[in-house]
Parts: C-alpha cells; structure tokens; sequence
C-alpha cells in the first residue's frame, strides 16, 4: 500500500541486499559489521540488522531505515562475541516490515541460526506451501525464512549436512550467511548470480557481498566464493566444499552497470572501470555531435567518463547530486510528484546553456526520471540533449532479487527505442547494445545472467511467481 511517501529513486533497478559476517576472536565484531554495512549500505536502505555470538549465545539488534538511523553507540555496544553477520535490505521478496528485516535470528532445537541473505528463490513459494502442509509456521514472508525451517526440519547430526541438504530443495539466486553460535557459514548459489566475497583481517575470516567492504574495515581481500561453494569458518580455521556440481557463472551483469560500488571488483574485475570500458564502447557505436559530456550522479559517472573519452569530448559536472534528502520524502499530492528529481539533481546553468549536452545514463526503467532530467537540461538552456544508455533496453522482468517492474511498466517492453525517445524529448536517445557490453566488461560474455535484456531464464521461475511476484499494485 502507497504510505504518502516518494522513493528518492522511484526509477531505478532496487539493490537487492548486502550480506557480511566475520570470525574474529579478540575483536570487536560488531563495530566491525557496523563500518562493513556502511561500505554495503547502496544495496539496501529499508532495513538493517546485526547479529553477535558469544559461542553461547547469540544476540541481536536490527531496525527499519539507514544503518545510521539503526544503530548507536549503545546498542553496538550491546552486541559482544568473537562471530558477527550483518545485512541491509531492499524487498523484492517480502513486505518492507521489521518482521522481515534481517538477519532473521531462529532458536530451535539444535541452538541459535542467524540467517541473512541475498537473492530470491524461484520456487521459494512451493516450498513454503510444503512446510506449512508438513506443520510448520512462518513469523515472516521472507526466503530466508524458508531456509532456517528446512535446516531445523533436517535430521541429520552434521549442521554442515543439514545446511547441504537443505541447499540442495533450493532454485534461484542466492548468497547465504548462516551463523550459530560456533560457526560462520558463507553459500553461493550454484550459478553464482549473486555474488560474495572472502576477506583476511588481521588472520581472522570475513565474508561480504562486495570488495568495498573489506576495505572500509581495512581487511585483504582473498577471493571470490565459486558458485556452488560452501565455506565453514570457525575455531579449526577456513575449510570449503562444494555442496553441489556448479554450473557455468551466471553473474548478474547489473551488478556491473548499476548495482556495485564503483570502488568493488567482481571476478578481477574493478567495476569501475568495467563501466568505463561500456562508455567507450557507447560512444564508438552511437557517435554525435555535441560540446560535452555529463552523467546522471553516481552510478553513470565513470561510463560518462568513457563516453567523452571515446567521443574526444569533456567531461563536465552538469548535474550536481543533493546527498542529504534522506531515503524519502512526505508527497503531499500527485501534483508535485516531480519534485522527487528536482529534490535530488540540479543542472549547472553556466555548464548546460548554449550547449549540446550528451547526457549518460545506466538505465532506463520507467522513463519518468529521464524525462523530467532531460527537462531539466533544456530548462537550463541545453541546446540538444543527446542521450546515452550504458545499456540495452530492460525489457523482462527478474526473478532472481532485482526489484523490476512488471513487463507492462517497462518502458524498454511497452515502447520502440524512438518511441522511448519521444516520451523522454531527447533529441536522440540510442542504447548501448547486448554484444558491446557482453564484449567490454573483461569477463568471458557467457559469463553473465542477462535476462533483464535478452528474456533467456537461466533458471526458469516457476509458473506463480511467474504471474504474481512483479504484478505490483499501488508501486
């Protein structure tokens, strides 16, 4: 239901979540979670959450909003133990509540189970069904939730191979950090569509969704979970398995157009100048004439960069972002829902007038947003605004953890690229093509789930969520 409030990016891919844990003996783990869910804090900012264990015991403190409106010196304070995992939210599965945020903390019969996650089951709704028919009761609508009652249902005297057994029910995208009140347990699903980390601070184990993280906390950086791999941290060190054969990576490409920090590398590959590289090919395809480049704040910056790089053209700050409006602000009527951009982006004049501006973005989704930037531009005395997307059209729904919208409120589904164009009063809009950004992120091309473009499931939803997950009302 619509709360009278107006996201600060109502048009925009949501972030999925952030995962982190940490084993260190003689450190203060939550002040350590603390700072890794700030570096994370982009892919998730309706909730956030920390769980602490002591090897006895395991406590926790979580909340609707930033992780600063979440967390104080007293309640991290309140958080002791030599274990620790975090998260932050955006919903795509699962209302925004506090019931929902995460990590979910289940006590049952084997001890404590603090579970965060990121990602989306496909078949996560057949399951729950299943359970339920079989007695259990579910406290929460989330995925992570159907995990903890597969591993508490399991009988076998290994947690390690209940927690297998239970990933084996399991279709869809997914990272997992399980922590009792011994263990730190880091999953990755067998495609590798969400990604995960393995870090080193001071000869202890961390595990984070991105690189970023482990340089806010100051820890080295030691490679990536594979896809189908397990790893088990605790008192005996780091060991891995792999709980089922993997298949060919699958990463979500949106992770290196829009989703990561610029700073994180994914694969050995720095996400920046991934983005870069799909600017210059941008430009190399869809060439104009024009007086300058510009970006929309943050994430098209450095493909901007490779757009005037590749077109010999400057790059110039034309847009200058607001960074203090919060996450949301009251929308007293319809009438000034445009304020939501203007809030955010202001246009430098002395930059923009007399100009032609090619301005960059990563995305197009509903085509509300660019449409009132473009305006803006115009406003401001740009004589042509040429526009750039550092990819192809989004035309097909996630199931995997990205919040998209339904087919029939993607523009790229609804309308023609010149149709698109039109509605957002560009003098030329042309997308970045599925070929040139398969060739210029540096990984091999079928590398990569893209879906979102090309319609071709890797790993088909099943025929409810299909109809139901992103038929949204009242968005």
């Amino acid at each position: 239901m619509h709360d009278g409030t107006l996201r600060a990016e109502p048009d925009k891919l949501k972030e999925e979540c952030g995962v982190f844990g940490i084993y260190a003996p003689g450190h203060k783990v939550a002040q350590i979670t603390h700072y890794a869910l700030y570096a994370l804090q982009h892919r998730g900012q309706e909730s956030a959450g920390i769980a602490v264990s002591n090897g006895k015991k395991v406590e926790m403190e979580k909340g609707m909003g930033l992780v600063s409106e979440v967390f104080d010196n007293i309640n991290i304070r309140r958080l002791k133990g030599h274990i620790a995992t975090g998260h932050v939210r955006y919903s795509t599965m699962g209302s925004s509540s506090l019931l929902n945020a995460q990590p979910l903390l289940i006590r049952y019969r084997k001890g404590n189970l603090a579970i965060g996650h990121n990602g989306n089951l496909v078949n996560g709704r057949d399951i729950r069904s299943q359970l339920e028919q079989a007695g259990s009761i579910f406290q929460t609508t989330t995925d992570s939730e159907i995990v903890a009652h597969l591993i508490a249902r399991l009988k076998d005297t290994s947690f390690e191979d209940s927690v297998k057994e239970a990933l084996s029910f399991l279709r869809g995208a997914f990272t997992f950090i399980i922590m009792t009140e011994g263990k730190l347990i880091g999953i990755r699903d067998p495609l590798g569509i969400r990604p995960l980390s393995l870090g080193e601070l001071d000869g202890n184990y961390c595990l984070s969704s991105e690189t970023c993280a482990f340089d806010t906390i100051g820890a080295d950086f030691v490679r990536d979970i594979e896809p189908g791999e397990m790893v088990i941290i605790d008192e005996n060190g780091l060991r891995s398995e792999k709980y089922v054969s993997p298949g060919k990576l699958a990463l979500c490409i949106f992770e290196f157009i829009y989703f990561a920090r610029p700073d994180s590398n994914l694969h050995g590959i720095n996400v920046h100048l991934a983005r870069r590289e799909l600017g210059k090919q941008l430009a190399k395809e869809y060439p104009v004439e024009a007086d300058l480049v510009t970006g929309v704040p943050d994430s098209s910056i450095s493909a901007a960069s490779g757009v005037a790089e590749g077109m010999g053209l400057p790059y110039e700050m034309g847009l200058v972002k607001n960074r203090y409006i919060g996450r949301t602000f009251i929308q007293p009527s319809q009438k000034v829902r445009s304020l939501g951009v203007k809030l955010k982006l202001n246009a430098v004049k002395q930059v923009i007038k007399g100009k032609r501006i090619v301005l960059v973005d990563d995305s197009i989704v509903r085509g509300t947003t660019s449409k009132q930037i473009v305006g803006m531009l115009k406003k401001a005395g740009a004589k042509e605004v040429h526009v750039r997307i550092s990819s192809p059209p989004v035309t097909f729904s996630c199931y995997y953890g990205i919040d998209t919208s339904s087919t029939r409120e993607l523009l790229g589904a609804q309308k023609k690229v010149e149709e698109i164009r039109e509605f957002i009063k560009a003098d030329t809009l042309s997308y970045l093509s599925i070929e040139g950004m398969l060739s210029s992120i540096g990984l091999s091309p079928d590398s990569f789930c893209r879906a979102c473009f090309d319609g071709k499931y890797i790993v088909e939803p099943d025929s409810k969520m299909k109809k139901n997950i992103f038929e949204k009302i009242n968005r």
